[in-house]
């Protein structure tokens, strides 16, 4: 397993800023105002070849009523107790507070590593006499200066963190993951089926919709083999989106989505398939991705023994244009179906992966034009020379004709069954990429 280093620290005090400057990406979202980093966001982060797997926690409140900041505590206490060397992030602007001294006592009652830095310190040299005051925490080490914007003493901090790794060893390489995207809009149920899988509670789960504002990696190791689960923030409609932040939750969905294998359309069994849902799934076919529908809460429907059927019909017309979508009916509570969920990820994904050669595609081809004649146009009629498949995630295929503009829709998609009653490619759109003659497969 790679060192856990996680953030810690009050609320705006500037861990997602270093968390961004860490690993070079804007995977946090950054915002000046308190509590917009919620829940524990993980990723890999290298610092002179020594690969670490860095932690982002939302602003801890020693002392606060509100359920979603008791929520976040929880959270931060959890990556505490995982992480392996924490850094505790204090800020020069506001000086020493009450609340930096109880997280202070509650660090030094783990037990762990504990590296406290002093941020928003932007001259270099000297640090102003308000630093020494941080000395007060009682740490054995030393504070950092430091500035999350500019990068001033993030080298000295990882320097430091580094020191604290075990020696390194020649172990085999991890297996690689199956990247999971979970979507959905906000309350339906996402996180709540990741903490069912994970057996802890991972994400924050509540009743409040919009919950969980960033794209989170998890990554699960089972029978079935290795996924990198990524929850996201519940999508609304763009026209509903107000709030800055949840523009950008919107964005990191979006972006989750790109970095996925399979994706996860959550859909609310209580309320039925809405355009809402209809318009998220798109971004999964649109993005190419192997796609399960899962109708979530399917423990609180009332059923007999047509219920089923008629739901699956209303999931495949409102969804007509990912037919090949698989759909599952589970409950993220009581974790009906989850194996089979499981079965379903490795099944649609090994799908979205498969090859067929050139000779036997081209073989159905001839079959397929010989029942179903081309179309023709004013006394042109299509021709078609040859298809190649030109990649994989999703399959795609290229197929040469004699004139592009008579090859029409309609007899693509017909082609595109004649590929699916063969070769199955279930869960897993197909990409058809049509060429005139002389142009490259790969144009």
């Amino acid at each position: 397993m790679k060192p856990i280093v996680a953030i810690v620290g009050r609320p705006n005090v500037g861990k997602s800023t270093l968390f961004n400057k860490i690993t070079g990406k804007r995977i946090s979202i950054v915002e000046d105002v308190p509590g917009v980093t919620r829940d524990r966001i993980y990723f890999d982060a290298n610092w002179n070849g020594r690969d670490m797997l860095l932690v982002d926690t939302g602003g801890i409140e020693p002392k606060t009523g509100d359920v979603i900041l008791k929520h976040m505590r929880m959270q931060a206490e959890i990556a505490i107790a995982t992480a392996d060397v924490i850094i505790f992030m204090c800020d020069i602007r506001a000086g020493l507070t009450a609340d930096d001294s109880d997280i202070a006592t509650m660090l030094l009652k783990s037990g762990k590593p504990v590296i406290p830095c002093v941020n928003k310190i932007d001259s270099i040299g000297m640090p102003p006499l308000e630093f020494y005051e941080f000395y007060g925490l009682g740490f054995n080490e030393e504070p950092i200066p430091l500035s999350s914007v500019h990068g001033n003493g993030t080298g000295d901090l990882l320097d430091r963190v580094v020191s604290y790794f075990p020696p390194e060893t020649d172990e085999e390489e991890e297996e690689q993951a199956i990247g999971v995207a979970v979507i959905g809009k906000p309350n339906a149920g996402k996180s709540s089926l990741i903490n069912k899988i994970l057996g802890e509670n991972r994400m924050i789960v509540s009743d409040i919709a919009g919950t969980t504002r960033d794209a989170i990696d998890s990554r699960v190791e089972n029978k079935y083999g290795v996924f990198n689960f990524i929850d996201t923030a519940g999508i609304r409609r763009q026209s509903k989106i107000d709030d800055k932040i949840e523009k950008y939750s919107v964005m990191r969905a979006k972006l989750a989505l790109e970095r996925a294998d399979v994706c996860i359309v959550m859909i609310d069994a209580k309320q039925g398939i809405t355009e809402q849902d209809e318009h998220i799934a798109g971004l999964a076919h649109e993005a190419g991705k192997a796609v399960i529908v899962c109708v979530n809460k399917w423990d609180l429907i009332d059923k007999d023994n047509k219920t089923t059927g008629e739901y699956t019909k209303k999931i495949r017309d409102a969804l007509a244009y990912m037919s090949y979508a698989s759909v599952l009916f589970i409950s993220a509570m009581t974790g009906q179906r989850i194996d089979k969920l499981f079965e379903e990820i490795l099944t649609v994904y090994e799908e979205s992966k498969k090859r067929i050669t050139t000779g036997i595609l081209n073989d159905l081809l001839n079959d397929a034009v010989t029942r179903v004649q081309p179309p023709s146009d004013k006394g042109r009629r299509l021709k078609i020379y040859y298809m190649t498949q030109n990649a994989v995630q999703p399959p795609s295929f290229v197929i040469f004709c004699n004139n592009a503009e008579l090859f029409h829709f309609s007899y693509q998609r017909y082609l595109e069954n004649c590929l699916r009653e063969v070769f199955g490619f279930k869960g897993t759109p197909i990409k058809l990429i049509i060429r005139e003659k002389g142009d490259s497969p790969d144009k």
